[in-house]
């Protein structure tokens, strides 16, 4: 049985999501499966290429909703998770049993391991190191922001290398390790290691360059990256820069878009009319309610810069 995983790339709970899955399919349904991982980005464009559900089975985790005929399961927690009214009238329409949608959970890592335990039987105990740090990580969980700066524990460090190395296709090849070997023992991998220090180099870099780029005023932090290979910079560092600011407004680049993020100061409370996930819908973006993002073609920079500033000037209000 050959297996399609659609993962959010570049994402530590996409990549754990995977990696789950993947366990739980192997001891729950199919011994013999072969997986193949494909990591999805969300971009100004359809992201799911034609022919991309190509296995026996198809599957996506931590990522959008597709109404493909040719999808088997899926488990998702966004608030944006349908691109179109019609896909989520499809998903409830579905009696398969098999796709599952929850946005109270704070990671798909743990909505996934709780699912594949409850429903199905997975034994998820083995995991219980990877779902506590799957729920950390995507839930800005953290102690402090000088805990979530400074990238001291495994899981942080490994989660640096999934979201910030250059190697193209890198993390499909973490992903059925990470199902398997503790996270101390997942940095002393050789396809990990060779990433880590440099990235905790450009780490400390990026800290100061966003101490001289961003601004705080009323509230929101404003900086713009976009000249720089910074896309995968930590996005707690705002917050430990300006401890005193609500939300922050981001504008990076990479070559397949442009992107800006918007986030909430996890140390604040926030008032409840604020839902970021619906303020960056307007402009064909999503996420969370208190952190989500937009992504624009690469050569939309221009707009990409302009919809950030109108953000931060009604957040501001």
């Amino acid at each position: 049985m050959r297996v399609r995983v659609c993962f959010h790339d570049r994402c530590f709970d996409g990549a754990s999501s995977a990696a789950i899955f993947s366990r739980f399919y192997r001891e729950c349904i199919d011994a013999q499966a072969e997986f193949l991982y494909s990591g999805m980005i969300h971009r100004a464009s359809q992201p799911f290429e034609d022919g991309i559900f190509d296995g026996d089975e198809n599957a996506i985790v931590d990522f959008k909703y597709s109404s493909s005929p040719r999808l088997t399961w899926w488990f998702d927690h966004h608030q944006s998770a349908f691109l179109k009214p019609e896909d989520a009238e499809h998903f409830r329409n579905d009696h398969s049993g098999r796709k599952f949608y929850d946005p109270t959970y704070k990671s798909c890592t743990k909505f996934l391991a709780t699912v594949a335990a409850e429903k199905f039987g997975f034994n998820a105990a083995p995991l219980a190191e990877l779902i506590h740090w799957g729920d950390i990580i995507d839930g800005a969980q953290f102690a402090s922001p000088e805990v979530a700066v400074a990238i001291a524990e495994p899981a942080m460090q490994l989660a640096l290398v999934i979201e910030a190395a250059p190697e193209a296709h890198l993390v499909p090849r973490i992903i059925p390790d990470l199902a398997y070997v503790p996270l101390a023992e997942m940095i002393e991998l050789p396809l990990v290691k060779r990433h880590l220090g440099p990235l905790l180099e450009r780490h400390r870099r990026s800290i100061e360059i966003l101490r001289e780029r961003a601004v705080s005023r009323d509230g929101v932090i404003y900086f713009d990256v976009s000249d720089l290979d910074l896309e995968g910079y930590n996005k707690f560092i705002p917050y430990y820069l300006f401890p005193e600011a609500l939300y922050s407004v981001g504008v990076s680049a990479s070559p397949v878009r442009a992107k800006v993020s918007v986030g909430t100061n996890p140390w604040k409370e926030v008032p409840p009319e604020v839902n970021l996930a619906s303020v960056c819908e307007r402009y064909g973006g999503g996420g969370h309610s208190r952190v989500a993002a937009i992504s624009f073609g690469p050569g939309d920079l221009v707009r990409a810069r302009q919809v950030a500033k109108e953000i931060a000037s009604s957040l501001r209000r």
